[in-house]
């Protein structure tokens, strides 16, 4: 499968996706030396790379391999493996006490599968950061006057997005797999408009 990768450099999302990811790892990790987290649909692995700079346990999970082969390409350091959201990742990498997952779900035609995975991979006390394009009354709205649809959802673009979430949605997936909602951000621009949202959800200690 390939995903068209051709680096391994951080794209514009990441301005607005990774300041947060970062803040809220080391809110709740203080020692993140003692923390094992993985990295689902890491793509290039740019943003794997940047949680072990800063100094946590990680490895990257991605099922392209083009992603693969930039990843390892750039960061030979890394551990970036190559599965899938629909794996048994418990099974073949162990438990997690952290599972990161950014703009993977709308990607896919089974999140449940993922989500569901991904609740039986963490630890007690585990949290999975997962993150999607944002939609909201107000920004469908304005998108529609600005006839902004095909472009927002290209749907010429080869394994492009096929499901679209609000925040009700995305909790709605969560607790179906038995974590529980616990931190929402809305991400880039201002809230009612925002590019993504970022929800933290946590398993049970």
């Amino acid at each position: 499968m390939s995903f068209g990768w051709s680096d391994a450099n951080l794209n514009e999302s990441h301005s607005y996706l990774v300041p947060p990811l970062l803040k809220i790892l080391k809110g709740r990790l203080p020692n993140p030396g003692g923390a094992r987290i993985i990295d689902i649909g890491c793509g290039n692995g740019a943003v794997t790379n940047l949680i072990r700079a800063h100094g946590f346990d990680v490895i990257g999970v991605e099922p392209s391999e083009d992603g693969i082969a930039e990843a390892r390409r750039a960061f030979p350091h890394l551990r970036i493996e190559q599965g899938s959201a629909y794996d048994d990742l418990q099974r073949r990498f162990g438990a997690f006490d952290v599972a990161v997952c950014l703009e993977v779900v709308e990607h896919l035609y089974s999140p449940e599968v993922m989500m569901t995975n991904i609740a039986r991979l963490l630890n007690p006390g585990g949290f999975v950061v997962v993150s999607t394009p944002y939609h909201g009354y107000v920004k469908n709205v304005a998108l529609s006057t600005a006839g902004r649809w095909d472009f927002h959802h290209h749907p010429l673009v080869e394994h492009g997005h096929i499901k679209f979430w609000s925040r009700a949605t995305l909790e709605r997936l969560v607790r179906a797999s038995g974590l529980y909602p616990a931190e929402f951000h809305r991400l880039g621009r201002i809230p009612i408009l925002a590019k993504s949202m970022m929800l933290v959800a946590e398993k049970c200690a």
